[in-house]
């Protein structure tokens, strides 16, 4: 289902992909710095959720301005929250790359404003934790504010996110937290002699069973 959220005095272009049966819970997943909401991972992992149960709705904000982009995120949790089609119990906000630092960074600000409630989880794919061959300067500080779960997803030879940097920021995180790592994977999740479809599905399989976790955990 295509709709349009408004965001300021214009409206981003945004896709629900609809489980058969009602769902309680959503997740809101949107792309990097480059690309859009059609970014073939996200369609996969969009299609796949759905089809288990899990609404999502993935949308496009294109601007490399990482304040900006959390803006626009803010909105579309905002716009699906008061959402009459979609009475949701939760939602889990769901990025790659520079999406899911827009995510950690509306988490972060929901808390400090007391209205994180509706906020179930994050999930990471391919977090930018420093530039390429820029180790020294980590982009950590709103992983280290979160509460909620945290799933991170990374290639294991990702040169914007070192293995053994990730695993120490999670360390020093007070949220729960679970790495998952695609081995040999660079931050495209490209991996030589894997195909796209192999990949993803690994990938998507983690997302799900994570989500699943922490969903009952939720209802206990």
């Amino acid at each position: 289902v295509k709709v349009k959220i408004p965001f300021g005095n214009k409206f981003l272009d945004a896709i629900f992909s609809v489980p058969e049966k009602k769902s309680t819970y959503g997740v809101i997943l949107t792309h990097g710095a480059g690309g859009d909401m059609n970014f073939p991972h996200l369609v996969s992992l969009a299609a796949y959720l759905a089809s288990h149960g899990v609404l999502c709705l993935r949308f496009t904000c294109k601007g490399l301005n990482i304040a900006y982009r959390t803006k626009a995120f803010k909105a579309v949790v905002e716009y699906l929250k008061l959402s009459d089609d979609y009475k949701l119990s939760g939602v889990f906000l769901a990025g790659r790359s520079m999406g899911s630092r827009a995510a950690a960074s509306v988490i972060r600000q929901l808390s400090q404003d007391g209205e994180e409630d509706f906020i179930q989880g994050l999930v990471c794919l391919s977090y930018p934790l420093h530039r390429p061959k820029l180790q020294s300067k980590l982009r950590d500080e709103d992983l280290l504010f979160i509460r909620c779960p945290v799933l991170f997803v990374s290639g294991s030879a990702d040169e914007m996110c070192e293995k053994q940097l990730l695993e120490g920021v999670a360390s020093k995180m007070k949220a729960p937290k679970k790495i998952h790592w695609i081995d040999k994977a660079n931050h495209g999740m490209a991996v030589k002699g894997r195909t796209t479809d192999d990949v993803m599905e690994e990938i998507n399989a983690q997302v799900f069973s994570w989500l699943k976790e922490n969903i009952e955990l939720e209802q206990k």
